[in-house]
């Protein structure tokens, strides 16, 4: 079952400082490691908001917004999309990347949301899932290699 791990915290970074370089190493490792068990499907990290754009309908007009945002209080800040055997597996493991956040960056503030991922075998569209899975095996994602 594919699973996304979503990672939300504080855009404005005054509080707690840029991310510590033994935060990094850590998570480094561990990404490393998941790629080579083949759990670790594609990750990322978002820049700023000041280098987003947002789109909305409202009342039936399309909205588009330049960031900043500086109406969010908290901001996604990156992902990841993991193979589990089950939601109990995906627990742990997140619960490993978000102690190595409270050991190496005690000030930060944040949330990992897990979520799971739509499969053929669900009532969805067959060319959707068929589209994620092509640009999961191209390879072109930094961080992990075509099967």
């Amino acid at each position: 079952m594919r699973y996304m791990m979503i990672v939300k915290g504080p855009e404005d970074l005054t509080a707690s400082g840029p991310p510590p370089a033994a935060l990094i190493e850590a998570v480094g490792k561990l990404v490393e490691d998941d790629v080579k068990k083949g759990k670790l499907l594609s990750f990322g990290g978002l820049k700023p908001t000041s280098s987003g754009t947002r789109m909305r309908i409202t009342k039936g007009k399309i909205v588009t917004t330049d960031g900043p945002f500086t109406e969010s209080k908290e901001v996604i800040g990156g992902f990841s999309i993991y193979n589990f055997a089950s939601k109990e597996e995906a627990i742990e493991e997140v619960r490993k990347f978000t102690e190595l956040h409270r050991d190496h960056w005690p000030n930060w503030e944040g949330e990992v949301e897990i979520r799971l991922m739509y499969e053929e075998e669900d009532d969805v569209r067959a060319e959707q899932i068929e589209g994620s899975r092509v640009l999961e095996h191209a390879g072109g994602v930094r961080g992990h290699e075509p099967r």
